[in-house]
């Protein structure tokens, strides 16, 4: 041959070699059959077998078996990894442990076969001297969750044959009598002599490296039975607590990693993007809790089972672990930044939100009644107050003082129209505020509705000077002697009052005017001047007083003149009352006797009663009262007056039957009977009026008017009677 397969190291049969003696048997020891090796058989330089092979190279060392220094018989053969010497079926031998990977050989006869790591030569005769082995690569050391393999470090072959053959295991040193060297039996460990080699089980043959081991019972992923491991239970658990399955992922349960993503995508849609409510309190809940039984679950199944890392893997599997927690950590840290960012922006928007519904309140207010807008304007303060007190370091409380301005400026905006009435209770309104809201907040701004507050009270005052109603003037002229005192417009009221009164006094002579407005306007000064307590107006309210008693008759005389007997009757009868010493009252009672005549005979009051009494003859008049009431009886004419007749006691009143038959007399009877009244009247002619005593206006069967004419020279009887039934 060429040369020899390296990756052949199964030592081959020759028929023609001599078999090696065994130790312990007599005679000479053949020599090896092979020829000599040539300069083309020269094996090159060897691998240094003191250093181990590299990590994975598989590198294939190449034996082969030395000769013995002198060619002799009996040289043993190139030594290998076979038996020790009485290995075989020889007297007394028995099957010894086999090291390395190795199965021992099997009982016969022959010499040792070149040793290396393949299967030993079956058969008692010696092979060629030569072979090789591949050494493999060094196993990764074990992570500390992981078990190490069952057998030992890598497992041994048991013995192919022979009885009480024992398993061996590992690369231990071989059993005592086993000699070192690579000469005669004492340092080899291939086969006894003469026994053909066996293959271990499940290898493939010389040349090849061992299967790997078995996996544990259970699988990739889970399964009890193997040995427990709880850094890799807590390895599971962390990862699984990142959020996102990953230790399911690693024990490959793909199920409960998909259930863990969709909780996690669940979560992710429910609280982004955030918000100012955030997540429920019930989804947070449920995920925290569906997240710690993940990782309760996950540390069960990755207790005790088999996870195939690679050894950089393997060291960094834990620390990674720990520091994927920082994500979900991290996503919550930013994620509740950005939901307290979120809340916060909510927060200032509503705040905002809220400030724009009160200003719209306000606003609401503008040309309506202060009474009507007051309600939105306290609740507008009312927000302005909780903003700017409750959340002072927001957009919204920032803004309240803007607000504020404008509030004054639209609730006292009737001032600024000069509606000086319609702006007294706003600005009193505004005025008052440091009462209900923080003084701090409005500032001076209620100072600055004193002036404008003070000008309103005057000008509302002064406008109702002229009126017939004196409450207005009369509130609000107190209103501003008690309020601003030292203000000017206390002495321009003053100046107002005065000058009003004047002017009325003045008007009630003026007959082109109404009389009797002119009174009731002037007797609503005098209330003003008697009301106005911070006002210096004595005189001026005397002034008043002559003014209305003048209006007063003035008035009376006017509506009589105006056919208006009723009115003039009530004004002259008020004046009577009121100035009973006054120096017309008695020509006041005239008028109103002669304003009742005119009310039932429209003649009388063709003109008004004479206010002085006419001189000249007068003649006599004897009144007699046939009735059984009290009868009173008005006349006016050249005088005026009215005399009151006491009732007749036994007199009747008659049916009005009576009074249309023929011969009808009353007071026929004896005189002395019939009450009576003598009055001297002027000649001329007069307008009675008969009627019940007491009765006031005359009503429909209560009075009965008639006309006489006194003449000079004659005497005048009248009898009065009263009729009832028909009229």
């Amino acid at each position: 041959m060429a040369g020899e397969e390296p990756n052949d190291a199964r030592p081959r049969r020759d028929a023609d070699a001599p078999q090696d003696a065994r130790p312990g048997q007599d005679g000479p020891v053949p020599q090896d059959a092979r020829p000599a090796p040539g300069p083309q058989d020269t094996p090159p330089p060897g691998p240094d077998l003191r250093k181990p092979p590299a990590d994975g190279s598989g590198e294939t060392i190449m034996m082969r078996p030395r000769r013995g220094g002198d060619g002799s018989t009996g040289a043993a053969p190139a030594g290998g990894f076979g038996p020790p010497p009485g290995a075989g079926a020889g007297p007394g031998g028995t099957v010894g442990d086999a090291g390395g990977f190795g199965a021992p050989a099997a009982s016969g006869t022959g010499s040792a076969p070149g040793g290396g790591f393949g299967p030993p030569v079956a058969g008692g005769t010696d092979a060629s001297a030569t072979g090789s082995f591949r050494l493999p690569a060094p196993a990764p050391a074990p992570a500390p969750w992981e078990a190490p393999q069952n057998g030992g470090s890598h497992g041994s072959a048991a013995a192919a044959a022979g009885p009480g053959a024992t398993s061996g295991g590992g690369f231990g040193p071989p059993p005592e009598g086993y000699g070192g060297g690579y000469g005669g039996y004492g340092g080899g460990y291939g086969p006894a002599p003469g026994q053909a080699p066996a293959a271990a089980p499940g290898w493939a043959g010389a040349g090849t490296l061992p299967p790997p081991p078995p996996a544990p019972p259970g699988g990739p992923g889970g399964g009890a039975g193997g040995e427990a491991r709880p850094l890799q239970a807590v390895l599971v658990a962390l990862l699984n607590l990142s959020c996102l399955g990953l230790g399911y992922v690693v024990l490959r349960q793909w199920l409960f990693a998909a259930l863990c993503w969709a909780a996690t995508a669940g979560l992710l849609l429910t609280a982004l993007p955030a918000d100012a409510d955030g997540v429920p309190q019930g989804v947070l809940i449920g995920y925290g809790v569906f997240l710690l039984a993940a990782a309760a679950d996950g540390a069960r199944r990755g207790l005790r089972a088999r996870i195939a890392f690679g050894t950089t893997v393997r060291r960094l599997a834990l620390p990674l672990a720990v520091v994927l927690l920082a994500a979900p950590v991290g996503g919550a840290v930013a994620w509740a930044g950005a939901h307290e960012d979120a809340r916060e922006e909510a927060r200032q928007q509503a705040l905002l939100a809220r400030l724009a519904d009160a200003d719209a309140l306000v606003k609401s207010g503008q040309g309506t009644d202060f009474a009507t807008a007051e309600p939105s304007y306290r609740r507008a303060l009312t927000t302005y107050q909780e903003l700017a007190r409750d959340h002072a370091g927001s957009r919204a409380a920032k803004l309240v003082p803007a607000s504020l301005d404008a509030y004054y400026k639209t609730v006292s905006a009737p001032y600024d129209e000069k509606k000086y009435c319609a702006a007294i209770l706003p600005l009193k309104h505004l005025r008052s505020l440091p009462d209900t809201v923080d003084k701090a907040l409005l500032g001076d701004r209620p100072g600055g509705t004193d002036e404008p507050l003070a000008h309103s009270l005057y000008e509302c005052g002064a406008a109702a000077l002229g009126g017939t109603t004196s409450t207005a003037v009369t509130d609000n002229f107190n209103d501003l002697t008690a309020t601003f005192p030292q203000s000017p417009y206390v002495g321009k009221a003053t100046t107002a009052v005065r000058d009003a009164i004047r002017a009325k006094v003045a008007a009630v002579g003026d007959t082109s005017l109404d009389r009797c407005d002119t009174t009731d306007e002037l007797r609503a000064l005098r209330v003003v001047a008697a009301g106005s307590k911070g006002l210096s107006l004595d005189a001026a309210r005397a002034d008043a007083d002559r003014g209305v008693r003048k209006g007063v008759f003035a008035c009376g005389t006017d509506q009589f003149g105006d056919k208006e007997f009723t009115k003039a009757v009530e004004t002259m009868n008020q004046y009577v009352k009121d100035y009973p010493d006054g120096e017309s009252v008695g020509h006041a009672r005239s008028i109103a006797i002669a304003a009742q005549i005119a009310a039932e005979e429209p003649e009388a009051g063709r003109k008004l009663p004479p206010a002085t009494v006419p001189g000249g003859a007068r003649m006599t008049m004897v009144i007699s009262n046939d009735a059984d009431d009290e009868v009173e009886l008005l006349y006016t004419g050249p005088v005026t007056g009215k005399i009151t007749l006491k009732a007749c006691g036994g007199c009747r009143s008659y049916e009005r039957l009576d009074t249309l038959r023929p011969g009808f007399k009353p007071c026929s009877g004896p005189s002395s009977k019939y009450p009576k009244v003598t009055i001297q009247l002027p000649a001329g002619k007069y307008h009675l009026l008969q009627k019940r005593a007491g009765t006031g206006f005359s009503t429909a069967g209560d009075t009965k008017s008639s006309k006489a004419t006194i003449e000079p020279g004659y005497s005048y009887t009248n009898c009065l009677y009263v009729t009832k039934g028909l009229y």
